[in-house]
């Protein structure tokens, strides 16, 4: 009798849980869960005291690489331009310079909310895209909008790419950036921890991670790709200087000029580069009121360009019968 009274509250037990397999419940909790919320958002959620940037190395990487989508998260609407300069000098002495401007309308709603990009460059070249109300609209410099139904996250890539200026600068010269705290200014109305920037110590190298070899084409890489591999495996960091100012709330990068000088040893001598940026946030809080371009071209599953040399050699396409078809094929006439 002993023995059966704790096998029956075992039994009771179990009838009152449901015998529920515990595999099985931890697997219905993971179904049934509240979807994670964009990274975005999980990232603006996080704390950055900007007082910590000069002394803590995984601060200032977070705070100099934040993106656009967490940056209006955090702060809200706002207008963001950069002005960009790249001047190299070869060992012949001749020099190349390219300046480029982009700007940033953010609206609100935050990771989806509406924004307007724009990207031009001194040699007559750009880009610009609109998303608003969750349509996408995209032109080349002097090209017409085209509605994009079919965007596949382009839009907010272009979004990243055109706000990371200050990222990308601290990426060229290898994470090097050192900011020197400065005390507190005042900018846009806000409070925010001013930086003086110079160029930092080399950084340890980071482990090797095995990754299976580049493909190379059977005849070698061609110039163009030599060139750019020789630039990010051999530049050298020389100078680096200017003022970054970081939001006291919000730990957003305000304002950033920053001025610095690389060097390339290649076969044919040592090149430098020159780069010289001037970044800020504006209107802050305000809204853009973005709408949506009054005339556009609709989104189209092919190229233009494709059907245009069609055309030009007389191949038929689209509704038109296919060339080179039997049907289309002329009679041959009887010997």
């Amino acid at each position: 009798m002993k023995r059966l009274i704790p096998l029956l509250l075992a039994v009771l037990c179990c009838a009152a849980a449901g015998c529920t397999d515990p595999i099985d419940k931890a697997a219905k909790k993971r179904i049934f869960s509240p979807e994670d919320p964009p990274k975005a958002i999980a990232s603006a959620s996080q704390k950055l005291p900007p007082e910590d940037v000069a002394d803590k190395p995984q601060v200032a990487r977070r705070i100099l690489g934040m993106g656009a989508a967490e940056t209006t998260e955090r702060i809200g609407p706002h207008r963001f331009t950069a002005a960009i300069t790249f001047e190299w000098t070869g060992g012949t002495g001749r020099a190349t310079k390219l300046t480029e401007n982009r700007t940033l309308e953010a609206g609100p709603g935050g990771v989806a909310g509406d924004f307007h990009a724009v990207l031009e460059n001194s040699r007559d070249q750009g880009l610009e895209v609109l998303r608003v109300g969750g349509q996408v609209f995209a032109r080349n410099r002097y090209g017409k909008f085209r509605q994009r139904l079919r965007d596949r996250g382009i839009a907010e890539s272009e979004r990243e790419e055109l706000f990371g200026a200050v990222r990308d600068i601290d990426e060229l010269f290898l994470g090097r950036m050192k900011l020197a705290p400065q005390g507190t200014v005042s900018f846009e109305g806000r409070t925010a921890w001013k930086y003086d920037v110079s160029l930092g110590p080399v950084q340890a190298a980071k482990p090797e991670v095995r990754v299976p070899p580049i493909a190379q084409a059977k005849g070698g890489a061609d110039d163009t790709t030599v060139r750019r591999q020789t630039f990010f495996d051999k530049r050298d960091p020389k100078l680096l200087q200017g003022e970054v100012l970081v939001d006291a709330e919000t730990s957003v990068v305000l304002k950033a000029h920053l001025d610095g000088r690389l060097s390339v040893a290649g076969p044919d001598g040592e090149a430098n580069l020159r780069m010289t940026l001037t970044a800020a946030l504006a209107d802050i809080g305000k809204d853009p009121g973005l709408k949506a371009p009054a005339e556009f071209l609709p989104d189209q599953d092919k190229p233009l360009g494709i059907a245009a040399a069609l055309d030009r050699f007389g191949i038929p396409h689209g509704e038109k019968k296919d060339a080179g078809s039997a049907e289309d094929a002329p009679d041959e006439e009887a010997p």
